[in-house]
């Protein structure tokens, strides 16, 4: 089986929501997805093709942290979604792997997620970096940091702020 990683296109648009559906069991981040490209706020969007067939998506969009008194700029890495029955077979991995690699590649500072805690750390993300940063959606181990410059976020105490699509969880 051949996956190919690339940028999303225009056209991609009806897939990437089949997909987000299929894999939430619903439309909340589909929709979630949708109103983050369209307010502009996806910085990073990459999809999965096996077969010319459009099977994963994975999505980073602009967060601040604010922290004591400072703005510091970070992207947050949600959702990233594998059609059912493509799961377990490395999709996800190289999505997530790629959107790390592009991410470095624009400068970014570090990035967020809410996610399985048994799943992110094996491409660096942490929960003890996280540990100082107040997410509105909860915390603990789920709750990571991954910084793409070496101490980005030495010292940064504070909460962080997504954009407004985030609201309608």
């Amino acid at each position: 089986m051949t996956i190919r990683i690339r940028a999303e296109i225009e056209s991609d648009r009806d897939a990437i929501r089949h997909v987000n559906e299929q894999a939430f069991g619903g439309p909340a981040e589909a929709t979630l997805v949708d109103a983050i490209r369209d307010g502009e706020f996806a910085e990073v969007s990459l999809v999965a093709e096996v077969s010319g067939a459009i099977v994963g998506h994975i999505l980073l969009s602009r967060v601040i942290i604010l922290s004591e008194g400072r703005a510091i700029e970070a992207l947050s890495l949600a959702p990233m979604a594998v059609l059912p029955e493509h799961q377990r077979q490395g999709i996800g991995s190289l999505l997530v792997s790629e959107a790390i690699k592009v991410c470095r590649e624009r400068g970014e500072q570090a990035i967020l997620v809410l996610g399985h805690p048994d799943y992110y750390p094996r491409f660096g993300f942490s929960a003890k970096l996280a540990e100082s940063i107040e997410s509105p959606f909860g915390g603990g181990e789920a709750w990571m940091a991954l910084e793409l410059v070496p101490g980005a976020l030495t010292g940064i105490r504070g909460r962080v702020e997504f954009s407004p699509p985030f609201n309608a969880l």
